[in-house]
């Protein structure tokens, strides 16, 4: 977590009432020429808005953690959790005497006073047990006096923070005074806090730290550790705990940071991928919350806002519980001038009133909303409990949409325009879902605007996105939902091979027809293609690509030609084939955190030489590369890699190995390919 500021800054910032800066009027944006096609597919079902999507963290040097304004202000901005008592701090925080010993402790800040705003603002807790100076039995403590003796009904409970940073790595900002600070005793002590604390309420859910895929130390094996940290922590850990929590700064330019944001459903992919391999029996039981957030330009102006927004509609569409903003209130930074506006380079959605040592600079007088909470605020207008993310997409970078489908049968779409510069006209096709005549509901958030914009205006099918802008869309349904098939159960997969899966969901309820059919969809971005259909619950589908990701949905039709909302989604990979006349072992070691060693062994299991090969291999995303290679002839286009031999191993034996290595290289989170071709031929993998 980012460092809060000294005690001496914090007193001057919340203690100053101070006038803002008057803001420097952005330039005028210009309307880009062609239309952006924006697509929304409620066929294609995501992820359901849970009660404790939006969330913020509170922290105990921040005195005003408890007042009715800062309470009432979350409140409106539809916050559902929020974290105590601050990130790093909970590592140094002991909760029976309200003590940080290296910190400092705001007055006013204690546990009974947090709950206190908790119940205010309408919001569950999330709480960070003490594990770099604590003790299993101070948690366990903890989770008495909050549950039994005060009946506070505290469910979520986090092992430490960001623990991976207590020097085990090479870098130490987490504090953490056991001897061994290695991923296998914080894996072995989270199991000790797991069981003394749900010995005092097994209701509890207790959460393990894990790192963010594609960033530090994600990958990186330390000391006599058994893999990374998330593999150790899981494999020892998983059988005990109900989720993890990751954190994550994107970093970079504002632009950059806004870009990254397409990393998260891989990033998500992976952490479901280590927790099915590593945590044991029943593994999809676990969930996954992202309890900080933020970015490193823009803090307090627009590219906050429409990260928050984009972010957490990507966490939330991809079955993440919760996202976190840090934090609420943090103190001045850096002042800097962002896309015309003054950003004071404060992790806080809500002004501290801080001035410069020097005062000559101010922040707007305290508790004034920073851009992301505007953001979050829009956040609360677009997603509601119980709404079901459907697959939107854009033909423009710059330009990125999410929609949820509400239970009266109303549509909800978010557009964010990342361009700072220009307007964007863009027109918007639905799938499975016909609009009616009535105006939208439009709510907008512009570069600069001190609060969000409402009215009923305009088409659904086009409008113009301001430049640095957040939208949403709210759309009444053409036809009545009335009557419809509820949506089938969770699918699963069996029998998946490289080339087919058998599809299995439990029975819809029918509405007011008998159920007909269920058609099997598959996700391409914003659009679906069927894949079949069938009178049962079950379907097995063919003609698969090995080494694919696939995300499917199944919807029910009943006779009257009623169809019901999509499933939750299902996805699945398809893998080699389980024989063949080649083997390829790819192998991927030494990693430093955006880089590894890798090699292919090619293993000739036909009864005749091979003279002369090529292997051939796709990545799963845009941001892995061969960066350099030896033993063979290397290219890269696009994200399709081509081996070819050298002179000295131009000819493979038969049952012969040729082997060749490679750097690779990612910017992002780093998904293995698992399908291989040999002239041709998609090979074995070993």
């Amino acid at each position: 977590m980012p460092k809060p500021k000294t005690r001496t800054a914090l007193l001057t910032g919340l203690l100053l009432a101070a006038s803002a800066l008057a803001g420097v009027n952005p330039p005028t944006a210009s309307a880009a020429v062609d239309p952006v096609t924006v697509t929304v597919n409620t066929r294609a079902g995501l992820a359901t808005v849970p009660d404790t999507a939006l969330g913020v963290n509170h922290a105990i040097w921040d005195s005003n953690l408890g007042t009715a304004e800062t309470s009432d202000l979350l409140r409106d901005a539809g916050v559902q959790m929020m974290r105590y008592p601050g990130g790093s701090y909970a590592d140094i925080y002991h909760w029976k005497d309200h003590t940080a010993p290296g910190g400092y402790v705001a007055p006013g800040t204690d546990f009974d006073t947090f709950m206190a705003a908790v119940r205010r603002v309408g919001a569950q807790p999330m709480i960070i047990a003490n594990y770099g100076t604590g003790t299993p039995a101070e948690a366990a403590d903890w989770v008495r006096y909050a549950n039994v003796t005060k009946g506070y009904d505290a469910r979520y409970w986090t092992v430490g923070n960001e623990n991976y940073g207590n020097g085990h790595y090479g870098s130490a900002w987490e504090a953490d005074d056991h001897p061994d600070k290695s991923a296998t005793q914080y894996a072995r002590l989270v199991v000790e806090y797991a069981d003394a604390m749900k010995a005092v309420d097994p209701s509890i859910k207790v959460g393990a730290v894990l790192t963010m895929p594609g960033n530090w130390p994600d990958g990186i094996t330390a000391g006599s550790d058994l893999g990374p940290w998330n593999q150790t922590v899981l494999s020892i850990a998983g059988p005990k705990i109900d989720f993890v929590d990751v954190h994550w700064y994107p970093g970079g330019t504002a632009a950059e940071s806004l870009t990254r944001v397409n990393h998260l459903p891989d990033a998500i992919y992976l952490l479901r991928r280590q927790l099915a391999r590593y945590a044991g029996p029943n593994a999809d039981r676990i969930g996954i919350s992202f309890t900080e957030l933020n970015v490193d330009a823009g803090r307090n102006t627009q590219p906050g806002a429409l990260f928050l927004a984009d972010v957490y509609s990507a966490l939330l569409e991809n079955g993440v519980f919760t996202a976190h903003w840090w934090n609420v209130h943090n103190g001045m930074g850096t002042v800097t001038q962002v896309a015309g506006q003054t950003d004071y380079g404060d992790f806080g959605m809500l002004s501290s009133g801080a001035c410069a040592e020097d005062g000559s600079v101010c922040q707007p007088p305290l508790n004034t909303p920073f851009a992301p909470y505007h953001g979050l605020s829009m956040m609360k207008l677009f997603a509601k409990t119980g709404d079901q993310f459907v697959r939107a997409g854009t033909d423009e970078p710059l330009v990125t949409a999410h929609a949820v489908r509400r239970s009266n049968g109303d549509l909800a779409v978010l557009l964010v325009n990342k361009d700072p510069d220009n307007d964007h006209p863009v027109t918007i096709d639905y799938a499975g879902f016909t609009p009616s005549a009535v105006a939208p509901t439009v709510s907008t958030l512009t570069n600069g605007a001190t609060g969000i914009a409402t009215s009923q205006s305009g088409s659904a099918t086009s409008r113009t996105l301001p430049a640095y802008s957040l939208t949403t869309l709210v759309l009444r349904a053409a036809d009545a939902s009335a009557g419809r098939p509820a949506a089938p159960g969770q699918p699963t997969a069996s029998g998946v091979t490289d080339r087919a899966a058998t599809i299995t969901w439990p029975t819809a309820t029918p509405g007011a027809s008998p159920i007909a059919k269920y058609e099997v969809h598959r996700q391409h971005g914003a659009v679906s293609e069927q894949l079949g259909e069938t009178a049962t619950t079950s379907f097995t589908v063919d003609n698969l690509v090995p080494g694919s990701r696939y995300t499917v949905n199944v919807l029910a039709r009943d006779t009257a030609g009623r169809v019901s909302w999509a499933s939750p989604p299902l996805t699945f990979a398809t893998g080699s084939p389980a024989a063949s006349t080649c083997t390829v072992r790819f192998t991927a070691n030494n990693d430093w955190g955006n880089g590894y060693i890798g090699g292919v062994d090619i293993t000739n299991n036909g009864s005749s030489p091979i003279d002369g090969w090529t292997l051939t291999w796709a990545w799963p995303t845009g941001w892995q590369q061969v960066s350099s290679g030896w033993s063979a002839t290397w290219e890269q286009v696009g994200t399709t890699v081509r081996v070819t031999p050298t002179a000295d191993n131009r000819q493979i034996a038969a049952g012969g190995t040729v082997s060749a290595g490679f750097v690779g290289a990612y910017g992002g989170p780093n998904v293995l390919p698992t399908a291989f071709s040999l002239n041709g031929t998609i090979c074995a993998t070993g």
